[in-house]
């Protein structure tokens, strides 16, 4: 539980008000529920094969349902990734969510985009050696957004994190449904699954977030670091749509659109201010430059 602690005082430290943690153990959520953190807490579920998904997801929520309830904690079930999840359990998810948010880690790798297009490569391997290839899946032949519009994932309740290996057509497919990309590009460079085209994204007309997946891939959680790791893999990306993706566009993803993410009337003031040189020239830009928590202090 300490590391747990020490992570969300390192978040809130560097100048995070609101996090989506996904868990598949559901420990962090008393110690978020304790911190001065607001959250959407997305419990992952996994099965390729699992015989009953809709008891799965009915054991799932039982288990959401007997948590204390907290002002600052939203709650969901969430897929982890389509090589993963069957289309089953993909569907039970789905009908459970009833238009809330749905997390799913897509197009992270190649092998991902492989196992879609065609049935084979890493993932097909590590499903028969663990024993969850199930021979009647039907190879969907598509990118992995087009397979998850098929199974009624994508819609603007969509949370699709990563997305390094999406095509133009998948991600304006994204755009259109409404649906935010959460970036982690520190951790897709570190995990090997390539850099994310982060231009594009914005090109594309997604709405775009920032994450920073989890300290098993980042040095730290600061959201800041992240912004300054986007800026050098997009400069031309106008430096206001990189700070609204850290704050009203990952608001509005996690469901806290009303309450946080800017400035206006009928707001929490969740006021972070930052300390910046009187010399400076563009301060949002110097935004994006990688703050650290010394020069930080919440209001």
């Amino acid at each position: 539980m300490e590391p747990i602690v020490d992570a969300i005082d390192e978040a809130r430290a560097s100048g995070t008000c609101l996090v989506g943690d996904i868990t598949n153990s559901l420990a962090s959520y008393t110690p978020l529920a304790e911190s001065d953190l607001w959250a959407t807490i997305f419990y992952e579920l996994l099965g390729f094969s699992a015989a009953d998904p809709e008891g799965l997801v009915a054991a799932a929520a039982q288990r959401l349902n007997a948590l204390p309830e907290g002002a600052r904690l939203c709650r969901a079930i969430a897929p982890h990734a389509p090589y993963s999840v069957s289309p089953a359990l993909f569907r039970a998810i789905a009908r459970h969510a009833g238009g809330g948010a749905i997390s799913v880690h897509l197009g992270e790798s190649a092998d991902e985009v492989q196992f879609l297009r065609d049935g084979s490569g890493a993932w097909r391997a590590l499903l028969e050696t663990v024993g969850s290839w199930t021979p009647d899946w039907t190879v969907p032949s598509c990118d992995p957004v087009a397979y998850l519009d098929r199974l009624g994932i994508v819609s603007r309740n969509l949370l699709a994190v990563h997305g390094v290996h999406l095509t133009d057509g998948a991600l304006t497919r994204l755009a259109a449904a409404g649906a935010t990309l959460a970036a982690c590009p520190r951790s897709n460079q570190w995990t090997g699954a390539g850099v994310p085209p982060i231009a594009r994204f914005y090109e594309a007309g997604v709405k775009v977030a920032v994450g920073t997946d989890s300290l098993a891939s980042v040095p730290n959680l600061n959201l800041f670091e992240e912004l300054a790791e986007m800026r050098r893999l997009a400069p031309s990306v106008p430096a206001a749509a990189l700070l609204r993706s850290a704050t009203l566009v990952g608001a509005e993803a996690l469901g806290f659109g009303g309450d946080l993410g800017s400035l206006d009337a009928g707001k929490q003031a969740r006021l972070l201010a930052v300390r910046i040189p009187s010399a400076t020239p563009d301060v949002e830009e110097y935004l994006l430059g990688g703050i650290q928590p010394d020069d930080l202090r919440w209001l």
